[in-house]
């Protein structure tokens, strides 16, 4: 997950790292993680933005399927008498 914009005013690229980042001009583009904030919004481009993860299934298609079917089932409700 890598997240990087570009500051207009300075031409400064910045990275998603663990601790945040500033261009230091006026416009002050700061990134936090993946939030990014600065006077001007307009002002900064996502060079490339924030990809999902790749989710890696540790079922089989077998077990897949199987599961989607159980969650097609019906639910039956049972009536009770109440004496």
């Amino acid at each position: 997950m890598m997240l990087t914009v570009r500051c207009k005013n300075c031409n400064t690229e910045l990275e998603t790292q663990t601790k945040t980042q500033v261009c230091g001009c006026p416009n002050m583009t700061t990134i936090t993680g993946c939030k990014i904030t600065a006077e001007d919004l307009s002002q900064v481009i996502m060079v490339k933005p924030q990809s999902e993860p790749q989710r890696t299934s540790l079922f089989s298609p077998e077990d897949l399927q199987f599961q989607e079917s159980r969650r097609a089932r019906k639910v039956r409700k049972l009536d009770f008498e109440v004496r």
